[in-house]
């Protein structure tokens, strides 16, 4: 793994072994980062089931103004956190070390552009998408990463789905803001 583009570009990213992680390979993250270039610099992020935390860490390289990062397992925020310190981002960054939904039912502040990746199968995209369309800014584009052929509703509040794009055995699913006309 590592970062595309940006000011870390090139940097390599740790990961966690074994069956129960499934990293964004570089082609998805980079057809990704395509999709809402425009949406990202200045931007404040939130890389929410954040794993090794690759998807925040590129939207800082991107320009990002902050990422929070959240994870459950502890294993998956010591990853996190060496692979923001190694792409020079601690000052941008802020790890949580908590289950996605209930950071969602405690936060205050209000995202631009957050990432979902949940373990497939779990439901917790369908969990999480009520709770943080009321984060998300007039500007706010979410993008949810699932496997294939699940079917997310159209609307989760202001959050409207724009488009489903395959690749592979993963899709990827991006919501804006009722009032964006961006694709």
């Amino acid at each position: 793994m590592r970062v595309i583009t940006g000011s870390a570009r090139g940097r390599r990213l740790r990961t966690l072994d074994g069956m129960d992680v499934r990293p964004t390979t570089d082609k998805v993250k980079e057809a990704v980062f395509s999709i809402i270039q425009f949406d990202i610099e200045g931007s404040a992020a939130l890389d929410l089931f954040s794993g090794s935390g690759q998807l925040g860490v590129e939207a800082l390289s991107r320009g990002a103004a902050s990422c929070v990062f959240v994870d459950s397992s502890r294993a998956s925020m010591e990853v996190t956190k060496e692979n923001i310190t190694a792409a020079g981002f601690r000052d941008s960054a802020e790890t949580i070390n908590s289950d996605g939904i209930n950071y969602l039912r405690m936060c205050r502040k209000t995202f631009d552009t957050a990432f979902l990746d949940p373990p497939y199968g779990k439901g917790l995209i369908e969990q999480a998408m009520p709770l943080l369309a009321g984060h998300m800014s007039e500007r706010g584009v979410i993008v949810c990463e699932h496997e294939k052929g699940l079917e997310l509703p159209a609307n989760f509040g202001k959050m409207i789905k724009k488009k489903t794009y395959r690749y592979g055995k993963t899709e990827v699913t991006v919501y804006r803001a009722e009032n964006s006309d961006e694709l």
